[in-house]
């Protein structure tokens, strides 16, 4: 019989995999309004910096406190969570590009512009971001979920990866 930690224990690749799914979900409400409704600048900036901030938050706990933890237990990890935090990287990036483009636009609607070029470079941009995050999701979860199950987490880093905002 598991006990009421190992039950927790296992139960961290299925919380991963619902922190994802809440990550996807923010990105397609945000990208689902710019297409249907063309939110006001500040609404969109609003939106954006919350699910970047989100999506910081949530790679910031995995890369210095989960990934560093799996790889303590399992130096063999050391390639795949190296890879992992190269896609954090790249995704940074990416974000710092959204956050740039929803400012553009947001000030593009305060001087009485035609939002539309604007919030179509957003939403190219979050197309991109979209893709890159469903791919990095899935080997995410696939690789390194068995390892994950098999941890005994510390105290630090659940809440920053699981419970971002």
């Amino acid at each position: 019989m598991a006990s009421h930690d190992g039950d927790r224990v296992v139960a961290l690749s299925l919380q991963l995999s619902r922190a994802h799914q809440e990550l996807r979900r923010q990105v397609g409400r945000i990208r689902a309004g710019i297409g249907q409704r063309r939110p006001d600048g500040d609404t969109l900036r609003t939106h954006c910096l919350a699910f970047c901030a989100a999506l910081t938050a949530h790679h910031q706990g995995e890369d210095e406190g989960m990934f560093a933890q799996l790889v303590r237990e399992r130096p063999q990890l050391a390639g795949t969570v190296a890879k992992l935090v190269e896609d954090h990287e790249m995704i940074a990036g990416i974000l710092t590009r959204v956050r740039e483009l929803a400012d553009r636009a947001a000030e593009s609607a305060e001087s009485a512009e035609p939002p539309g070029e604007g919030l179509e470079a957003v939403g190219r941009e979050l197309d991109g971001l979209t893709a890159i995050m469903e791919s990095h999701f899935a080997y995410e979860e696939r690789t390194i979920s068995e390892a994950l199950d098999g941890a005994t987490p510390d105290s630090s880093w659940p809440d920053k990866v699981f419970r971002f905002g």
